[in-house]
């Protein structure tokens, strides 16, 4: 019985280790097809104009989207408003927005005249050189930290 036992084992054992291999590497493949459809989000060319008045401001900045998946921004936070809003501009007219679209190898640009982030209820007025941390929130890819820096300007051109 012993010498029984000892071959099924020695003839199993391959099998088993085989089947394991197959299952460890479908995942693997599986992991890494997904892993490349996922959005991968960077954010460039942040900034926000030396506020005029003391309770408004305005900020911008690109998101990248380098992924096959598309993502949304959902909203945005900062310590210095609790306030933010993301407004589109459709002519001379600005739409609340309460998601905006980052395609899939593509790119979300707020700037002057169009899409950009409203700060309403200051907790300080800005000053040039400072750094304003703010916090995106996406739908997939969950969040990303960025200061941003205030500057002197009432027109930047394009990054």
């Amino acid at each position: 019985m012993i010498a029984k036992s000892t071959t099924a084992t020695a003839v199993a054992l391959p099998l088993v280790l085989a089947g394991g291999l197959l299952l460890v590497t479908g995942c693997q493949t599986e992991k890494n097809a997904l892993s490349t459809g996922n959005p991968e989000l960077s954010v460039s060319g942040a900034y926000l104009p030396r506020p005029a008045m003391t309770d408004m401001a305005s900020a911008y900045l690109t998101v990248r989207n380098e992924g096959g998946k598309a993502d949304k921004l959902t909203s945005v936070t900062s310590p210095l408003s609790r306030d933010i809003t993301m407004h589109t501009t459709e002519g001379s007219q600005m739409k609340h927005a309460a998601a905006l679209e980052v395609p899939a190898k593509g790119e979300l640009k707020l700037a002057r005249g169009g899409t950009h982030l409203m700060l309403g209820k200051l907790g300080h007025k800005p000053e040039v050189g400072e750094k304003i941390e703010f916090t995106l929130h996406f739908a997939t890819s969950g969040t990303i930290k960025i200061k941003v820096p205030v500057e002197n300007t009432t027109f930047r051109p394009k990054d």
